[in-house]
């Protein structure tokens, strides 16, 4: 990470030896999350790390700063206060307060996609803040908290989703660069990206895909190839990758040695009945009468 330090352990030193919370699963990105904890008074010599470090506070008195070179920042604590530790940047950071807060220690790579995504070329420079007022970073900030914990894979997109808007928000609300957010491509795919993400899915049928995937393929957020696919082909990637499964399965329901059972698995079904639902939603019949219609 090009010298910077290590994160949590320098978390940890600064809370005199209190780890952070950090939750074990891992998300896009090289992000990590940190749970609801309390953080007691602290000085400390901040080495430039290799997260940005966001904090949401949710409760605290006192006041806190940060010195580099000759600028002071500082600001005191309170419920919607969000404090902001930009990768690479260090600074002798002071508090005589405890607070209650939670964190993002969130990717270069995570919030590099975000700039390319919008289109500018150069990265902007995040700032420091100190218990600083933002509404919305501390709503995205407070529901990402309240997910922590639920293991489903629901709640790992959900997480996924607003990790990206706190991408958007710290861009447009705590950038030091004037550069202004250029939109995205409004077009659809175009035809050899709708063809590599569909070969990628004939490819893989029986696998469980995820969507990270078949963006990574045309190097494009979530958001915008959902959005840019579906204007191509007029479907969900979901959809697509449905019709794909089904085309194959009436090509092997044309061999009757093979089981219907087994042709779901092929085709990425778990159950025969799960299979069975989803070919009839797409060719108006099941499996069973498209056979026998052969």
């Amino acid at each position: 990470m090009g010298g910077n330090a290590d994160t949590t352990e320098h978390i940890r030193r600064l809370q005199h030896g209190l780890s952070p919370p950090v939750v074990a699963e891992a998300f896009s990105g090289d992000t990590r999350l940190v749970s609801r904890w309390h953080n007691v008074p602290f000085e400390y010599d901040l080495p430039p790390l290799e997260h940005h470090v966001i904090s949401a506070i949710y409760a605290g008195s006192g006041t806190a700063s940060v010195k580099m070179g000759g600028q002071v920042i500082s600001g005191v604590p309170g419920m919607g206060t969000v404090t902001l530790a930009p990768r690479g940047h260090g600074g002798f950071w002071r508090a005589d307060c405890s607070i209650e807060a939670s964190n993002v220690f969130l990717g270069h790579d995570r919030f590099r996609a975000c700039v390319d995504e919008i289109g500018n070329s150069r990265e902007p420079e995040l700032v420091h803040r100190v218990h600083h007022y933002d509404p919305k970073l501390f709503a995205l900030m407070s529901l990402i908290n309240d997910e922590i914990g639920s293991s489903d894979a629901i709640s790992h997109l959900y997480i996924e989703q607003l990790l990206d808007l706190l991408c958007l928000q710290l861009l447009r609300a705590h950038s030091g660069a004037a550069t202004p957010i250029a939109p995205g491509p409004r077009g659809g795919l175009s035809g050899w990206q709708v063809k590599r993400v569909t070969s990628y899915m004939r490819d893989r049928l029986a696998d469980d895909i995820r969507i990270q995937e078949l963006a990574d393929l045309v190097h494009l957020s979530r958001f915008h190839f959902c959005t840019a696919f579906r204007i191509a082909t007029g479907h969900t990637p979901y959809e697509w990758l449905t019709r794909q499964r089904i085309a194959y399965a009436k090509t092997l329901l044309k061999d009757r040695r093979l089981r219907i059972g087994d042709i779901a698995l092929v085709v990425g079904y778990e159950t025969q009945s799960a299979f069975s639902v989803s070919f009839r939603k797409v060719v108006g019949i099941t499996p069973r009468e498209f056979r026998q219609r052969l």
